[in-house]
């Protein structure tokens, strides 16, 4: 199965959420799982690059043009797909996607999952989705998106298009079990 993982581009973070994107990596290759990335070579993706690699699973990539400079995109990806924009690039990762993991991340990770969460509450995907909640990072987003669903600005549970996880055993067994249904 083709995994899209999002997730920082930034080294600057705590080393554990790295461990674990890495470990994440090695253990969808374990698993038989190809990783869809934004390509980038640090952070969180870059780690969970090195990971699937360190095992002999296979990186996709997808990145905009403008991206192509020393030090940005991770030079091991097996495929990898230009795009003109950053809205191309997103298209790209979800139309060779089966599932979706998101990790720490920033703003443009924020802005990816809430695009998938929209996508499948409007019932325009009906791929997994599942959140990597190292250290409780998206405790208070996952709340916030509660909230909205107790107040009845959701119409559709959180519960029915994603689900939080800090194992990774876990999460992935949850992806494999949804794409049999």
């Amino acid at each position: 199965m083709r995994i899209c993982c999002y997730g920082a581009a930034s080294d600057n973070i705590d080393k554990s959420f790295l461990e674990a994107g890495y470990t994440l990596g090695e253990k969808m290759a374990l698993r038989g799982h190809s990783l869809v990335f934004g390509g980038g070579a640090t952070g969180m993706m870059g780690v969970c690059a090195r990971g699937i690699h360190n095992i002999g699973g296979k990186v996709i990539g997808v990145a905009p043009k403008f991206f192509d400079k020393d030090g940005i995109l991770y030079k091991g990806c097996d495929e990898f797909f230009w795009t003109d924009t950053m809205r191309q690039r997103k298209q790209k990762m979800q139309d060779l996607s089966d599932a979706f993991i998101v990790m720490p991340g920033g703003i443009g990770t924020f802005e990816e999952f809430f695009e998938m969460i929209t996508l499948k509450s409007l019932e325009q995907i009906h791929h997994p989705i599942a959140i990597f909640n190292i250290n409780g990072y998206y405790n208070k987003l996952i709340e916030a998106i509660e909230y909205a669903s107790e107040t009845k600005f959701m119409y559709v549970s959180p519960d029915e298009i994603y689900r939080a996880f800090t194992d990774i055993d876990e999460m992935l067994a949850y992806i494999e079990e949804s794409q049999k249904s």
